[in-house]
């Protein structure tokens, strides 16, 4: 940059800092307020106005963490005012050099209408367009002393993210309630600079930037200082010709689409979500009142239904402007949740509830997916997109990428089973634009498909905890829609977008399989309860369906359709990427484990009342089976007698070092005196699992400290550390009632104790761990290892509706990035023959090693049990924790798969008066149902869900234990597809799911 232009960007920068900004409201005059401080939680804001309010003196400290302060504010517009546009300027305390994570508030008239929110970069609000002069004004600011939890001085252990254990002290000192004139020259002479100025920056050194240059100079001769208002005009008239010099015809196109990505919890718990919602659509209602073209994105049907039921008064404003077109509701889903960990049905489930929702209260239906910010994306997904009737995808996490950047920006995603939808990911790298300059020169350089695409999408306004867009971004895109030097920029529906990409890039690049987060990968471990409530959720949902359609359709039950929705949608509520995923503050995770149990509660009651509908009353013992397997041996959603204990019973042998040796019929396992498997071998072949000279089983500790976000990264070098728990303080071995056999060993380490009992059941092939741990180490790694004697190139580890296999090398830097990878129930080790696989309750992390033994290749897989880190929950995973995990001897994906859900679904046995046949059979290798429901149009109909696990061509059939009057194809969200006839035929490509819907005679 010349020294000329240093010079005329300095002046500029100083005097829009220092003299323009400060002078959009440098007239004003402080309203008389008055305070109350809530003793306790927030309450509902017809309420809030009726409190009793004492004097406050703005400067004075106001609210503790997590505290609400109504504050009233009475003032009167100055006669001499009058004819000018008067506004509210509130500061709060705020930190404005953060765009959130601090003190916010909503405003209400005296009537109970919201107004407007303010946060650090939104301080203003709009009171009288045109004062009359002498207008009395009474508002009231409904305020939230949110801590920072995430603040300034970056991520720092802190005990106020639970309100349990958070200090009382007041947080934020009030600097400003002013009654203010908007001088709206000045305002628009403000944006005009600073769009020039970023423009400036960014251009090369020509004659376009040179003019700008001289045309701010021209501009600061003619401003005065010392009266910016009363020339603010005749400054802005020397940026005209400069501003008014149209776009190049090639220049690219920004998708600019109002946005506020607002974590469902993270830094803040769920009932401050409620609150942040209502404050963000309020301002972007107001914001879409006063603009013509201006249109706001937000996506999450939870947090729509949120507003209906706690803000009634909002929730016309945002019906008004979605029939109008301006607010629009994107993504299709109940939460912007994870899609790694939830399974297949749990993510059905986000698009069934998000689209009925959609459908429901506005008349549409989402045509994408919108999910910014995920941590990674499974590769079923685009399957489940598809056939849930999707045809765009939208999210630019991977951008985060710590090694590896990735290829393109508009492209095709294929999934597991084929299936491909066209995605995009914009090229600013952000879902909090702010039409800087430095955006749009970044979106306008590393645009990968620049030869054919004509633009990309911006997400604009302030994110993660709300905000949304300001008057000053919807100035700048005033000034960007066609300004030379620029992209051009205008407010668009995505919809259009990905439609007019569809037309410019009709054979766009194909990335096949997941799309893998390189960063974030302790996501998988962080906040085991959460993660453990969620899997039971999930399965203890399905089995309640299966339980209720079957007495419904066998016993003439009702079925209980509200109570299933309503527990679905807790379910789905904390599947949301900051709380499933463990990173968000000890209070989220607190309440997560609260409505577990209270999901457990009424689902395990829902499954009792349905089976004794089916079952009677009486003594004869009942074995109801919820696995969902086909042909082979397992009655398929059905019950059949209890068996007794045979002879068949574990053979349970001391070792002459005081071991253990557990044999059945399939399999010998042999336990060292430490609690190790030393040998697990499958007896048909004769085939040892174990890798020569290791033991299986072994706890290994690791030190975890990653470079920056603590409950989210686990860096490469946590593995250059490891203390492995080989001392036992004691071990046991007895045979139980049902001719199993179980070890038991405890062990402490450091300050922490564990027991963990192995057993062996007659005709298993699993050997499986119940641990339980109390946990009390700091920023450690719990893994436990399985050295197997396996060569295995690749890994298959279960994700939705099927498996996903990675190379278990590491010859590029793309697979070394996978150091910390995902599974759901199982992951499979396995050469041409013979495999192992290792199944569990409540894991989603493991890595994968090779070594040589022997001039052998063997392979090491382990699973990620347990963390410690500090921030933002300081005691995150503190206590006792318990895991049920097992290993497969002699297995394939049938037997890992079979094994998984068997983990996962246990039967039940219960008495009665009678059995009860099963109410639906599937016939066909591979083929296992997901689903059995009842339709959610409440017709009836009966749904049932099935899909190909091994990965290869299936057919099979489908049959209903009741009269069949017809049978549908339907979308997994129930759109009706084609006809299939009154019997039920299934033929499955590799990984294919399809839903059928049965209507009943």
């Amino acid at each position: 940059m010349h020294d000329d232009a240093t010079l005329t960007v300095g002046r500029a920068s100083r005097a829009l800092k220092e003299r323009i900004l400060p002078a959009v409201h440098a007239a004003s005059i402080p309203f008389d307020v008055a305070a109350h401080e809530l003793p306790g939680e927030p309450i509902p804001p017809t309420n809030g106005l009726q409190l009793e309010f004492e004097a406050y003196e703005v400067g004075t400290p106001w609210g503790p963490p997590w505290g609400t302060t109504w504050f009233r504010l009475r003032g009167t517009v100055p006669q001499h005012w009058a004819g000018r546009q008067i506004e509210l300027v509130v500061d709060l305390g705020f930190d404005v050099s953060r765009t959130g994570f601090q003190c916010e508030a909503l405003i209400y008239r005296p009537d109970g209408t919201p107004l407007k929110a303010v946060n650090p970069q939104n301080q203003h609000a709009v009171l009288l367009e045109e004062a009359a002069g002498g207008e009395e004004i009474e508002l009231f600011l409904e305020a939230a002393a949110n801590p920072e939890i995430h603040g300034s001085r970056g991520f720092i252990p802190t005990y106020e993210g639970d309100v349990l254990t958070a200090h009382r002290e007041p947080l934020y000192v009030t600097r400003r309630m002013d009654l203010a004139l908007f001088e709206e020259d000045t305002h628009e002479l403000a944006l005009d600079i600073e769009v020039l100025l970023d423009l400036a920056q960014q251009l090369p050194d020509g004659r376009r930037r040179h003019r700008i240059l001289q045309a701010l100079d021209d501009a600061l001769d003619v401003l005065d200082l010392q009266d910016i208002p009363g020339t603010a005009a005749a400054a802005r008239a020397e940026l005209t010709e400069v501003l008014a010099s149209p776009s190049e015809a090639s220049a690219h196109t920004i998708s600019a689409v109002g946005h506020a990505h607002i974590d469902s919890a993270w830094l803040w718990p769920v009932r401050e979500t409620i609150r942040k919602v209502a404050r963000t659509t309020t301002s972007m209602a107001e914001l879409i009142d006063r603009t013509e073209d201006f249109v706001y994105g937000m996506s999450s049907a939870q947090q729509y239904a949120w507003i209906k039921e706690h803000r009634p008064e909002v929730w016309e404003r945002i019906r008004e402007a979605v029939a109008a077109g301006r607010f629009l509701p994107l993504g299709g889903m109940w939460v912007e949740s994870d899609v790694v960990m939830p399974t297949g049905e749990a993510i059905v489930r986000q698009f069934s509830q998000g689209q009925r929702f959609f459908e429901r209260e506005f008349g549409v239906r989402c045509r994408g997916v919108w999910l910014p910010d995920s941590f990674g994306y499974s590769p079923a997904l685009p399957q489940l997109m598809v056939r849930a009737g999707f045809d765009w995808f939208f999210t630019q996490k991977i951008s985060w990428n710590q090694v590896n950047v990735f290829p393109h920006h508009t492209f095709e995603w294929e999934g597991i089973d084929g299936s491909r939808i066209l995605s995009h990911f914009p090229p600013m790298d952000t879902y909090n634009s702010e039409l800087s300059g430095e955006e749009l020169a970044k979106a306008t350089a590393k645009f990968r498909e620049s030869r054919r695409a004509s633009g990309s999408i911006a997400p604009v306004g302030y994110g993660d905890g709300g905000g949304g867009t300001t008057r000053e971004m919807v100035g700048r895109a005033q000034r960007l829609a066609d300004l030379e030097g620029s992209p051009t920029v205008r407010w668009e529906h995505p919809d259009e977008f990905y439609d007019r990409a569809r037309e410019e890039v009709p054979e766009p690049p194909v990335w096949v399989g997941e799309l893998y987060l390189e960063i974030h990968r302790a996501t998988l471990t962080s906040q085991h309860k959460t993660k453990q409530g969620n899997r039971r959720s999930e399965h203890l949902l399905m089995e309640a369906e299966l339980w209720a359609s079957t007495a419904a359709v066998g016993a003439g039950a009702e079925y209980p359709y509200d109570e299933l929705d309503e527990l679905w949608q807790m379910t789905l509520l904390h599947q949301f990427h900051d709380i499933l995923p463990g990173t968000s503050i000890a209070w989220v995770h607190r309440e997560a484990q609260e409505t577990y149990e209270h999901i457990r509660a009424r689902t395990e009651r829902i499954i009792h009342d349905a089976l004794t509908a089916l079952v009677g009353t009486g003594d004869v013992p009942v074995e109801a089976n919820p696995t969902p397997f086909s042909a082979d041996g397992l009655p398929a959603h059905g019950a059949s007698p209890v068996p007794e204990a045979g002879s068949d019973a574990v053979l349970l042998t001391e070792t002459k070092d005081g071991g253990f040796e557990l044999r059945n019929a399939l399999v010998s396992v042999t336990i060292t005196p430490e609690g190790h498997v030393s040998s697990a071998v499958d007896l048909a072949s004769g085939r040892e699992c174990v890798a020569p000279g290791q033991e299986a089983g072994v706890l290994q500790l690791h030190q975890d400290f990653p470079n920056k976000w603590d409950a989210w990264d686990v860096d490469r070098f946590y593995r250059n550390r490891v203390t492995e728990l080989r001392e036992a303080s004691s071990l046991s071995a007895e045979v139980t009632d049902t001719g199993g056999a179980v070890v038991t060993v405890d062990r402490s380490f450091s300050a922490s104790t564990l027991q963990q009992r192995l057993i062996l059941e007659p005709d298993s092939r699993v050997l499986r761990f119940e641990q339980s741990t109390d946990w009390q180490e700091t920023e450690k790694f719990l893994k436990a290892s399985f050295p197997l004697d396996v060569r295995a190139e690749h890994t298959a580890a279960e994700t939705q509706f099927g498996f996903h296999r990675r190379v278990t090398h590491s010859n590029t830097s793309w697979e070394a990035a996978k150091f910390e990878t995902s599974m759901h129930r199982f992951v499979l080790a396995e050469e041409p023959g013979f495999g192992v696989a290792l199944v569990n309750d409540s894991i989603y992390g493991y890595d994968v090693t090779r070594d040589v033994v022997d001039a052998d290749v063997t392979t090491t897989v382990r699973l990620s049990l347990l963390r410690a880190p500090r921030f933002p929950d300081p005691e995150t995973d503190q206590g006792v924790q318990t895991h049920v995990y097992g290993m497969v001897i002699g297995a394939g994906v049938a037997e890992a798969t079979r094994a998984g859900i068997e983990m996962n679904m246990p039967r039940r046995r219960l008495n009665g008066s009678q059995g009860f046949a099963p109410l639906v059979r599937c016939e066909g290798e591979g083929l296992v149902i997901s689903a059995v429901k009842l339709a959610d149009d409440r017709s009836g109909d009966l749904v049932v869900r099935v899909y190909e696990s091994l990965g290869r061509r299936a057919e099979g059939t489908i049959t209903v234990n009741a009269p069949v009057a017809g049978v549908r194809e339907v979308s997994l969200i129930e759109d009706n597809l084609t006809d299939v006839g009154t019997s039920a035929p299934v033929r499955l490509r590799p990984f294919e799911v399809r839903t059928l819907r049965f209507s009943l005679g």
